[in-house]
């Protein structure tokens, strides 16, 4: 039969071996998510700069030229121009909305006056027939 000295000891090489792989693998992801960040961060100047310079050209040479030219999709080129553009906004223009009407209260006008109730009916009196009902 083992000793619970051998079995603390078998433990303690696989939780080793375990934590060695664990470490290894935290450390090689986040190394390679850093490089991503960097190359990502890269890669997007480069479309910025791909768009800076198509916007500059587009007076002498078109997308659909520079694509026959370069090997370059269209579409890429496309996508590099217009992601350097403002987006156009939506809703009206500025200074077309109608202003805020005054929030300082104003004279309200008085409130009509209330309809008289019905008193006690005369002897001998109908009430007054309402339109529409019938007597």
């Amino acid at each position: 039969m083992i000793t619970t000295d051998e079995i603390e000891r078998r433990v303690e090489k696989a939780d080793a071996d375990k934590s060695a792989r664990r470490t290894a693998a935290a450390r090689e992801v986040g190394e390679l998510a850093h490089r991503r960040a960097t190359l990502a961060e890269e890669l997007a100047e480069v479309e910025r700069k791909l768009g800076t310079v198509l916007a500059a050209a587009s007076d002498v040479v078109g997308v659909e030229e520079l694509a026959e030219f370069t090997d370059v999709p269209a579409a890429d080129l496309t996508r590099w121009l217009t992601a350097g553009k403002p987006r156009a906004r939506r809703g009206r223009p500025p200074g077309s909305r109608r202003p805020k009407p005054d929030t300082q209260p104003e004279a309200s006008p008085a409130p009509a006056p209330p309809e008289p109730r019905p008193g006690p009916l005369a002897l001998g009196t109908q009430p007054p027939i309402a339109q529409g009902q019938r007597s």
